[in-house]
C-alpha cells in the first residue's frame, strides 16, 4: 500500500532551536528513510539524521514530514495517538496531514510524497 503526504520540500531551509545557522535539508528522493517495521501504526518515528518524521496514521498508510517545528525550528518529537508534538513550546501536529492543531505553531510541517518499497519507506 501507498501513503501520500502531499509536495516534497526537499529544499526547505531550517533552523534549530538553538539560534544555530538555517541549512538546507538534503534531498532526500528515492531515499529509504524508515523501514516499515518501525512506524507503528497511529504513531512513528523521528529520523534524526534526516530531519524527518514519519508517521503511520492508519495501518498501511505512512506519510512523511520535516521534524522541524514551524515555530520556532526545535525537532519534534516521534508521534503517540497519531499526534505530532514539539517539546519546546508545546506545538502539536496532526500526524496524517502535518498539519499543526495546537500553537504557538500555525504553519504546517513540510511534507514529503513517500511509497512503501519492499520493507522500506521511499521518498517519492
Amino acid at each position: 500500500m501507498l501513503g501520500a503526504a502531499g509536495v516534497a520540500a526537499c529544499g526547505l531551509a531550517l533552523a534549530g532551536c538553538s539560534g544555530q545557522d538555517a541549512k538546507a535539508q538534503p534531498n532526500l528522493k528515492g531515499k529509504v528513510i524508515a523501514k516499515t517495521a518501525d512506524v507503528p501504526v497511529g504513531g512513528g518515528t523521528v529520523v534524526e539524521d534526516l530531519q524527518v518524521v514519519v508517521t503511520q496514521p492508519t495501518k498501511g498508510v505512512y506519510m512523511a514530514f520535516s521534524s522541524v517545528c514551524t515555530h520556532k525550528g526545535c525537532t519534534v518529537s516521534a508521534p503517540k495517538d497519531n499526534v505530532i508534538r514539539c517539546a519546546c513550546h508545546g506545538s502539536e501536529f496532526a500526524a496524517d496531514s502535518g498539519k499543526a492543531t495546537k500553537g504557538p505553531a500555525g504553519a504546517p510541517l513540510a511534507s514529503f510524497k513517500v511509497r512503501v518499497e519492499g520493507d522500506g519507506i521511499v521518498v517519492a
